[in-house]
């Protein structure tokens, strides 16, 4: 609730003000908003996150007489007083208004106000209090954490430069070993052949892929601790961090290849986006696996590892499924995602592979989650008329409008068996069938499916929302109806009937308008 509370204010903060307004040459504390406020900004958040995290992991949870469903209305209301003198100085200082040293602290003040009483607003002072206590030191060695990590940030920047060009060298070894003619211009970071050449950037330097694996191990680490031989689990971080970035090099060359064959549009716009991920997962399974396999990095005995009997698969195995499906299909497209059919088939196999298991949940579902289905659909299609009112109708894709007609109804087929059963089907298994039964209990199974609080239907809901991109909103919306309608009849099929009557009606909708950016 307190997330929900502070981000969507801290949206609205970013969207009304931006640092580029203030002054170019400030001084006085006007000088450190414009030049330390993201900075700070960030240290806040991370150092915020750092805590909760840790204080999980250390099961160090909010005592259990504080915990309520609702929110305080004294607190509230002292939070949106302090949230309005917030923006109203805000507003001051952006628009170039006011500029004095008193004012910026007194907004300064005000932030921390708004960030007090937030957090009084879920949770009563005492409760806070007792929670610091209980945790110990963990606040500042969070505030020390999420600085060193601001500032490796910093650093890894100036680290963009001599990484590229190593990269660079890679690369062009790669593709002479393929090509008989490598073009090269490394003072552009330019190199390929004589029909595709490509621009190496910052970004594209596999510095950024290193670093997202090394957050990676650092949570991996943590959470299997106890099945883990230390020091040796740590031989594994470097390992992943060089296959990372040998990876990267192969995926620029592999990229240039494709390019070159004639494949252009490919190599553009489906590999150039996918590889990465591809490779990145590739490396994070086989490191899992590893850790499990190799006896010298174990802790104890070798874990049973039979899918069967991990309690969370039948849940979850469905919708990774449909996901790594949706990553292939998407690296070996240009314009248009001809085996979308790779989407159903992998959801297909899995959920066949774990039908015995299906057993025991009810599927069946009445009038209401159609009911709900339909609710969503509305919000669905306001919210994105609001988000982007001059959206104009397309129609069908250019590709499969010139398709024969077999190839268009195939391609139809698949794609509303993807939408109306396949996705509401894994969705619902992995967010409400698991994700808001596991934030409530470990044991997710004993969790009835009428039993849901607050805090799991909110967080399953956004992560959720995030799931659908621009149009969050709409999603975290949709999360919240689909598990309200599952706890309220005390069954899935509820929350997978309403699912599917959505995509439905949203098929129905772009078929019909011709909005197919909605698919």
């Amino acid at each position: 609730m307190l997330a929900l509370l502070l981000g969507s204010e801290v949206l609205i903060a970013s969207l009304a003000f931006d640092g580029d307004q203030l002054p170019r040459d400030p001084s006085g504390l006007l000088w450190l908003l414009r030049n330390a406020g993201a900075w700070a900004h960030r240290w806040v958040l991370g150092a915020a996150v750092f805590f909760v995290s840790f204080a999980f992991l250390k099961q160090q949870t909010i005592p259990a007489p504080y915990r309520s469903r609702f929110l305080r209305p004294g607190w509230l209301l002292a939070h949106l007083a302090t949230l309005s003198v917030f923006f109203a100085f805000a507003s001051s200082i952006y628009a170039g208004q006011s500029s004095s040293n008193l004012v910026i602290a007194t907004w300064a003040v005000s932030s921390l106000a708004v960030a007090v009483t937030a957090g009084c607003t879920v949770l009563p002072p005492a409760a806070w209090r007792e929670w610091f206590d209980r945790t110990g030191s963990l606040w500042l060695y969070s505030a020390i954490g999420s600085g060193l990590a601001c500032c490796a940030g910093a650093m890894v920047r100036s680290l963009w430069e001599p990484v590229t060009a190593t990269t660079f060298a890679l690369v062009q070894l790669l593709l002479s070993l393929a090509v008989n003619q490598v073009v090269v211009h490394p003072e552009h970071m330019l190199l390929g052949t004589a029909n595709f050449t490509v621009i190496i950037s910052p970004e594209c330097s596999g510095i950024e892929g290193m670093g997202l694996f090394l957050i990676f191990s650092a949570f991996w680490l943590i959470l299997f601790r106890d099945e883990l031989r230390f020091p040796h689990a740590l031989a594994l971080v470097p390992v992943g961090i060089v296959a990372l970035y040998l990876l990267n090099a192969l995926r620029i060359a592999a990229l240039v290849l494709i390019g070159d064959a004639g494949w252009k549009d490919i190599a553009v716009r489906g590999f150039h986006s996918q590889a990465g991920w591809i490779a990145f997962n590739g490396v994070a399974i086989l490191v899992l696996i590893g850790a499990r396999r190799i006896t010298w990095l174990r802790a104890g005995a070798e874990p049973a590892d039979a899918v069967d009997e991990f309690p969370a698969a039948p849940y979850l195995i469905p919708f990774l499924a449909l996901l790594a499906a949706g990553t292939l299909s998407s690296a070996v497209t240009a314009h248009f995602e001809w085996l979308y059919s790779l989407r159903l088939l992998a959801a297909a196999i899995a959920l066949w592979y774990f039908r015995h298991r299906y057993q025991s949940i009810d599927w069946r579902f009445g009038w209401l989650a159609v009911a709900a289905g339909v609710a969503v659909f509305a919000i669905w299609i306001t919210i994105d008329r609001l988000m982007s009112p001059a959206t104009i109708a397309t129609g069908m894709p250019p590709q499969l409008a010139d398709s024969s007609s077999a190839v268009q109804v195939a391609w139809l087929a698949a794609r509303l068996g993807g939408a109306v059963i396949a996705v509401p089907v894994v969705e619902e298994l992995a967010f409400r069938g698991f994700g808001l039964r596991r934030l409530i209990a470990d044991d997710f199974e004993s969790v009835p499916w009428n039993s849901a609080t607050v805090a799991a239907l909110s967080v399953s809901s956004i992560a959720f929302g995030v799931l659908h991109g621009g149009l969050w909103v709409a999603g975290i919306l949709a999360g919240l109806i689909y598990g309200v309608v599952m706890v309220r009849r005390g069954r899935l099929g509820e929350s997978i009937g309403a699912h599917a009557t959505t995509n439905a009606l949203l098929a129905a909708y772009v078929l019909l308008s011709g909005r197919w950016d909605l698919w």
